[in-house]
């Protein structure tokens, strides 16, 4: 399990992330010629933050200080934190509740039945860290490959990062990948030590290249649904909504289906 120190360096590196990406302009500070680096100064983020230079260095560097809820909003309102953003900032803070590290979670067999009913939708349950517990058959259907993973439980991040199909079925991969693995920090950052987030993440660092650029960027986002692109076999492209409910008691446990769009 990650000690302080690496929870410390972990937020520092999420904060450093945050400032470098932010210009003077964007901040509403006024030019200062040419600088050797992207992003605000560590004392102009203090000086819009209302705090000590000096304190926001230690803060970043990793230092054994204990910032207030006060100090964290107004980080994340001078770096132009999204809400998401900001509870994993508070998180690596320990200024809220995190969650325990956690067993396979049971599944109950009428939870386990609800894709079944939605054939020929597709539709899956998956957990938080976003193994697939139960689906249907037009699941398979339209990702190739990922109820097949060596004998694991199938899931649906690692099929996207390290199954080839995955590149061939997600017309949008790079966009979606991004996007799903911004989720997967936000998931882990919740659930500070689990080992289950630990392995996942050093897996995909091992086997995909995108991720050992993208994991570095601290990008957090949370679950929801959206629009997707797949690449069906025989089909050609075809366009769906995906929606996705917690199951109840269950807040991990995920339903996704999938609604193919008139017109696809």
């Amino acid at each position: 399990m990650p000690d302080a120190q690496e929870r410390r360096q972990e937020l520092g590196a999420f904060l450093r992330s945050r400032r470098e990406r932010i210009t003077p302009r964007e901040a509403g500070l006024p030019p200062t010629g040419r600088r050797r680096t992207p992003g605000l100064r560590r004392e102009e983020l203090a000086l819009l933050a209302g705090m000590s230079a000096t304190w926001y260095t230690y803060l970043e560097q990793g230092r054994d200080i204990r910032p207030s809820d006060q100090v964290l909003q107004a980080l994340a309102t001078a770096l132009r934190l999204g809400p998401h953003e900001c509870d994993h900032l508070f998180r690596l803070a320990g200024r809220a509740p995190a969650g325990e590290a956690a067993a396979a979670e049971a599944l109950a067999p009428e939870v386990a039945a609800v894709p079944h009913l939605l054939q020929p939708h597709p539709a899956y349950l998956i957990d938080g860290t976003y193994d697939v517990l139960s689906h249907n058959p037009a699941t398979e259907d339209v990702f190739p490959g990922l109820v097949t993973d060596g004998g694991r439980p199938p899931n649906f991040v690692r099929w996207t990062f390290l199954a080839p199909e995955a590149r061939e079925v997600l017309v949008d991969w790079e966009p979606e990948a991004r996007g799903l693995l911004a989720r997967v920090r936000t998931l882990a950052g919740g659930h500070p030590g689990d080992p289950r987030y630990e392995r996942l993440v050093e897996e995909l660092k091992g086997g995909c290249a995108e991720v050992r650029e993208w994991w570095p960027r601290f990008e957090v986002e949370a679950r929801r649904g959206g629009h997707k692109r797949l690449r069906v076999r025989g089909r050609g492209v075809v366009t769906y909504a995906y929606t996705a409910f917690h199951t109840a008691g269950r807040p991990e446990q995920t339903l996704v289906i999938y609604a193919e769009q008139d017109g696809s």
